[in-house]
């Protein structure tokens, strides 16, 4: 072992059996070896804890906490305070790093003596790989300029979009300054538990460095591409607990960082897409209601397509007519009856509907649709309240359980 400091890696694990060696190689062949792996298996029912269990007799720096489940949140704090690292990362369990990727994070923290380094990430789905970085410019921020990212960290000036991702795991943290956002979060917090421990840890940090590094290699699997399509009304009281904590920490610090606005963004963006961008009965839709008793195409077969759809196919309020995505291929691998965006041309619709709220991808595929041929005044795109005040109305709509149910 070098002398380098100790980086504590810490590793959710819950029933990704399939998974999991590949993740633990990658962080076992990183180039900075100075690690501590905590494994935490959550109660895993297959054969992770045995995988855990073998890894920890190949190598002394892994160590493994085998716990009853209790969800990511309790997972992670279960790694952290076992932890004896200068440095915390966390990897999942079903994702795998390149072998630069924590000397990439560390050589950043180290030499600018920052709190906090924040990467980009690689999408892995099937053959394809996307790269992502953080809309604010890659720099080192403190002082004003670390002012200025607060201000635009959860929501960067047009709604909706993060200036910093909400992830955990593309991250390298001091540890006191994850320590206290890291323990302070619900354990009954399962939507938006990254957004919970990254904002106030940022919020923290005396000096961030933001670095363009995408050898985290995120999985979306086949399982989580399907999303669940049950009632919006279900995941309400998840939202609620996401909402209170997220509230309640923007209210303690000075509104000159437009903390509150920025939590009533992000979590608006949740609702939206988890509810597909409608509230029961009719009372409210995101899209132009023009579309209504029409013939639809729906654009997106990510979560907030897959919920669109699944509202479609419970009313009666628009004939749906047809769905597509550049990543159609994926989605029929899942079994969604999704075709390419080239199908367009021989379809007889009346609109069609652009599931995103990212004002960057919306103002691409409607490019992608221009190009093809589609009239402008056929792409219906969310519409969001401009006034800050009709936002925060319209979430407290959202998040009223006993009207919803």
């Amino acid at each position: 072992m070098d002398n380098k400091p100790l980086i504590s890696v810490i590793v959710p694990i819950y029933m990704i059996e399939r998974y999991l060696g590949i993740c633990i190689e990658s962080i076992l062949n990183q180039t900075y070896i100075n690690l501590e792996i905590i494994l935490v298996d959550d109660g895993s029912k297959d054969r992770c804890p045995e995988i855990c269990d073998l890894y920890s007799r190949k190598d002394k720096r892994i160590k493994v906490i085998h716990k009853s489940n209790g969800g990511l949140v309790s997972a992670r704090k279960a790694g952290l305070i076992e932890s004896t690292g200068e440095y915390i990362s966390y990897v999942d369990g079903d994702d795998w790093i390149g072998p630069g990727f924590i000397e990439s994070l560390f050589i950043a923290i180290s030499t600018t003596n920052a709190d906090m380094v924040c990467a980009g990430h690689t999408r892995d789905l099937f053959e394809q790989s996307v790269h992502f970085i953080n809309v604010i410019p890659p720099g080192i921020y403190e002082n004003e300029k670390l002012e200025k990212l607060w201000s635009s960290m959860i929501s960067y000036e047009r709604y909706y979009c993060p200036g910093i991702t909400t992830y955990v795991w593309n991250k390298l943290f001091q540890r006191n300054v994850l320590l206290s956002s890291q323990l302070a979060v619900d354990n009954r917090i399962t939507i938006g538990e990254d957004a919970a421990v990254t904002y106030p840890a940022l919020l923290q940090s005396k000096q961030v460095v933001v670095i363009d590094n995408v050898s985290y290699h995120y999985r979306q699997r086949e399982d989580s591409m399907l999303k669940q399509t049950s009632c919006f009304s279900d995941e309400i009281l998840k939202l609620n607990y996401l909402n209170d904590f997220m509230m309640e920490w923007a209210e303690k610090f000075p509104e000159k960082y437009k903390l509150k606005e920025q939590v009533i963004d992000y979590i608006l963006s949740i609702c939206i897409m988890r509810s597909g961008g409608r509230l029961p009965e009719d009372t409210y839709s995101t899209f132009d209601t023009a579309y209504y008793k029409k013939r639809v195409v729906v654009y997106s077969a990510g979560t907030f397509g897959q919920q669109l759809v699944a509202r479609f196919k419970e009313s009666d309020h628009c004939q749906h007519i047809g769905w597509i995505d550049d990543d159609y291929w994926e989605y029929r691998r899942c079994c969604l009856d999704v075709d390419p965006i080239e199908s367009i041309i021989k379809l007889n619709y009346d609109f069609i509907l652009i599931a995103a709220i990212d004002t960057r991808v919306i103002e691409n595929i409607m490019q992608k649709l221009l190009d093809y041929g589609v009239s402008n005044a056929k792409i219906l795109t969310v519409s969001i309240p401009k006034k800050r005040v009709d936002r925060s109305k319209l979430l407290s709509k959202f998040l009223e359980i006993d009207k919803i149910k």
